[in-house]
């Protein structure tokens, strides 16, 4: 049984990136809000679901080893793995919004989240609301940016999706919530399958969370990304992926601490953190120093093989 739900996860996963997208971007038209704001937003928060149920249940658990390597886990696989390879398969453009709001965002968020473990040791629930409060202001941004460019967005938007304004609103609220139904359950279902397979072999929780559990719950990301970017949403495949980074921390670390506070183990998950923050510094030398506008295929092996490296650091005592 648990064979037969580890392969269906990957149907219900690819399915679910399909509907989110579709109903993204009819949402997006209909609100006169750009693809990426939506990306960065509705789309990211429902990517980051698996995160938040994780992060969440091992909290109130004590394993804070897997809330922590979870989330950082996750937002190196975004960055490498599941960035890198849709940048392989189809070139990604950069808009200006990526490179002049959203990625120092993203850098300012993650750099936070580090100061704040390496001074506190915890992300407690005043910081908690702190990391809410962040992310509300962020997206409140984001959409009044959106709004005032909407006129030029809508012109650049695919033919393709125009036709998407015809579809009932209903409709693509049910194709988001079979999405988000259809991650979420996959998501579970691959950690769960994952996970005993670690546990098989004798392999720390911080090794499985930051490895295994991280690459299960990013999943659904690179599954909305490569559709996005199949679609030629490109707008969308970053701009989940960035979010998907941003949320990580503000609104999964943000939630689950409002919850029950979370206390920085002994392990050397600080190391980990590192390699986070190199991933992210590896994105902004493509993107501001030689990407000109465009993530291609030679940059997204880069990040590729970055994340095989991680991986093989991260296991080098177990292979």
């Amino acid at each position: 049984m648990d064979s037969i739900l580890f392969i269906l996860s990957f149907i219900m996963l690819f399915l679910g990136g399909e509907f989110l997208v579709k109903s993204s971007v009819a949402i997006a038209l209909k609100m006169r809000i750009s693809t990426l704001v939506v990306g960065m937003t509705v789309v990211s928060f429902a990517t980051s679901a698996p995160e938040l149920f994780v992060s969440i249940k091992s909290a109130l658990d004590g394993v804070t080893d897997i809330t922590f390597g979870s989330v950082i886990g996750s937002n190196i696989a975004n960055i490498t793995l599941v960035l890198g390879l849709t940048a392989m398969v189809f070139q990604i453009k950069i808009t200006k919004q990526t490179y002049l709001l959203n990625y120092p965002v993203m850098l300012f968020t993650s750099v936070l989240f580090g100061v704040v473990l390496f001074f506190t040791n915890q992300i407690s629930q005043l910081t908690g609301f702190v990391f809410i409060s962040l992310l509300l202001l962020f997206v409140f941004i984001l959409i009044n940016l959106s709004r005032k460019e909407n006129v030029q967005l809508s012109v650049e938007a695919n033919e393709e999706y125009k036709s998407s304004v015809k579809t009932p609103v209903y409709l693509s609220v049910i194709y988001m919530i079979t999405g988000v139904f259809l991650l979420a359950f996959g998501s579970e279902f691959l950690v769960n399958g994952v996970a005993r397979i670690a546990e098989s072999f004798d392999i720390s929780e911080r090794v499985i969370s930051v490895s295994l559990v991280a690459l299960g719950t990013s999943i659904p990301e690179l599954a909305t990304s490569l559709v996005a970017a199949f679609r030629k949403e490109s707008n969308l495949a970053i701009g989940n992926l960035i979010g998907s980074n941003i949320f990580n921390v503000l609104a999964v670390l943000g939630i689950t601490s409002i919850i029950t506070p979370i206390q920085l183990s002994d392990s050397p998950i600080m190391i980990d953190y590192l390699w986070m923050m190199s991933s992210i510094i590896l994105l902004g030398v493509f993107i501001y120093f030689l990407s000109k506008k465009i993530l291609n295929r030679i940059e997204g092996t880069c990040m590729f093989l970055f994340y095989i490296i991680f991986m093989i650091f991260l296991l080098k005592k177990y292979i």
